[in-house]
């Protein structure tokens, strides 16, 4: 049977954004991400990160780099009872026009490799256009925009993490309705 999917951005959705996040000493959670996405793993949803890395590709740091702080991260996820499935990056400079980097469709594929994910019913939370794109292209049926610009076609738009968490607290039903709705 297919499950539902959270597919999340990771700088600037999982941790503050200070450009080319390398090192765990420049990891800064967001504030409510742990809460907000247990409200999904809670629900069955299989969680996924999918991230453009291209501090990689700019020689910016190092692959190492990346999977030992990646490594950390999602062992900061387990610690809060979030397991997360699988993380997803584009390595590549925006000017390799490789098929992975968002808004193109490859990490989302890659999942759908190995998991049954019935994207219909998933969502995607991201902090740019290209993260909204992404699930439009891909056919995830729900998108989430965190931040205050003006973001085209997201289903839903928070300018936190916490107004978001705070807003499906509220609105269980938003995350339960779409899992009952395949019955």
């Amino acid at each position: 049977m297919k499950k539902n999917a959270l597919f999340l951005d990771r700088d600037g959705i999982i941790n503050v954004d200070h450009g080319y996040v390398s090192k765990i000493k420049d990891f800064e959670f967001m504030e409510g991400i742990f809460d907000f996405v247990k409200l999904f793993s809670d629900a069955g949803y299989l969680v996924f990160i999918v991230t453009n890395q291209s501090g990689i590709g700019r020689g910016y740091y190092t692959q190492e780099d990346f999977n030992t702080l990646t490594q950390w991260m999602v062992e900061k996820f387990e610690a809060q009872n979030v397991r997360i499935a699988q993380v997803y990056h584009c390595p590549h400079s925006p000017e390799e026009n490789c098929h992975c980097r968002k808004p193109n469709t490859g990490m989302i594929e890659q999942a759908m490799e190995t998991y049954e994910i019935d994207l219909s019913h998933s969502w995607m939370v991201g902090d740019k256009q290209s993260d909204i794109d992404l699930a439009l292209n891909a056919g995830i049926g729900h998108s989430i925009y965190i931040g205050d610009k003006r973001i085209d076609q997201a289903s839903l738009s928070f300018e936190t993490i916490v107004q978001a968490k705070q807003y499906f607290q509220e609105n269980t039903g938003k995350i339960r309705d779409i899992r009952a709705s395949k019955v």
